[in-house]
């Protein structure tokens, strides 16, 4: 019997590199995958539709369920998960030195819908009492002129929101003191290069980051992976296929990070790496499914909410193709 062609597309990750290079298979289905820059992959998928199924911003994905047509629908697979008390760069003469410090600021994000963006926002009006409303956001290209958000967005008035002039970049208006803080899950040029007039909110985000999940039980989602909607309506039993395939890769991930005979990631401590992460977060410390995620995904979608993105509370069962959310036993 034939099996179904399939393009995805999805960055080069050591969780799905079983699926790229055929190691792992997913029932009936004959798939292509596209390593692709997740940047690339949300544009596309977003503006054209390319690709059967991608990577994609958790963010993004929920605003696309408010649509007349919705177009995607979701498995709970989380290529992407981050902390982000890292992303915080605030310009050295702002007057920012702690969160506080935020609240009038002119803060820079490269898309208001950013999924690291509200997770940013609403970590600090929830840790640090900074609403999303109490500063001004400054939006547009970070590196190159002319990033606009992948979806219009109808923000309520108390969200203030300001485009960047054409030829312009966030980097160099935080460098030059245009903008006070950069909120941004991609390190910018004028830190990287060691510019002294550039520096991190949290000088050690480690210890908060760890901290932060301590307290809160909470490793934030960054990306979904999304089937366009017609793919799955004619046949529902790819997002079960794939799911199961998402998931065997990982299981194969998760051996390869445990093995000391030879280290297969180029981390000379990787070992006490991994020990340590095991005992802060436990062995399953990178959880797909709704299981063990739905603190998670409650938290993200309040967010969306209160930040003026979401149009209405959602349920993460709201999220995702119903067939993801039990399996069979015997």
């Amino acid at each position: 019997m034939a099996r179904l062609p399939l393009t995805l597309a999805c960055w080069n990750y050591d969780r799905t590199s079983a699926l790229a290079d055929g190691r792992i298979r997913p029932d009936g289905i004959d798939l292509t995958v596209l390593a692709l820059p997740v940047e690339e992959t949300f544009f596309r998928m977003i503006r054209h539709r390319e690709f059967d199924a991608a990577e994609m911003s958790l963010s993004t994905y929920v605003l696309s369920l408010f649509e007349p047509d919705p177009p995607f629908v979701a498995i709970p697979i989380f290529p992407s998960r981050a902390f982000r008390h890292s992303c915080i760069y605030v310009h050295a003469a702002s007057g920012i030195d702690k969160p506080a410090d935020l609240a009038g600021k002119r803060i820079g994000c490269p898309e208001y819908q950013l999924t690291a963006c509200v997770w940013i926002r609403g970590t600090m009006a929830d840790e640090f009492g900074v609403p999303a409303a109490s500063a001004t956001y400054v939006v547009g290209g970070q590196e190159q002129p002319g990033r606009l958000e992948k979806l219009m967005l109808d923000l309520p008035p108390h969200i203030r929101l300001e485009r960047i002039d054409a030829g312009d970049t966030l980097a160099a208006m935080l460098t030059d003191g245009r903008i006070d803080a950069l909120y941004t899950p991609r390190m910018p040029s004028t830190f990287r290069s060691g510019n002294s007039a550039v520096r991190r909110l949290f000088d050690d985000f480690f210890a908060v980051e760890r901290d932060y999940f301590r307290r809160t039980n909470i490793f934030p989602i960054m990306h979904v992976v999304v089937i366009r909607r017609d793919v799955y309506e004619r046949n529902r039993w790819v997002a079960q296929a794939l799911y199961k395939a998402f998931c065997e890769a990982q299981r194969l991930t998760y051996s390869d990070l445990a093995e000391t005979a030879a280290l297969k990631v180029m981390l000379p401590w990787l070992t006490a790496h991994l020990e340590a992460t095991r005992r802060d977060m436990g062995e399953n410390f990178w959880p797909y499914g709704l299981d063990g995620n739905q603190a998670t995904l409650t938290t993200f979608l309040r967010y969306s909410h209160e930040q003026g993105l979401a149009r209405r509370p959602l349920e993460a069962r709201d999220l995702f193709a119903p067939e993801t959310l039990e399996a069979f036993r015997i």
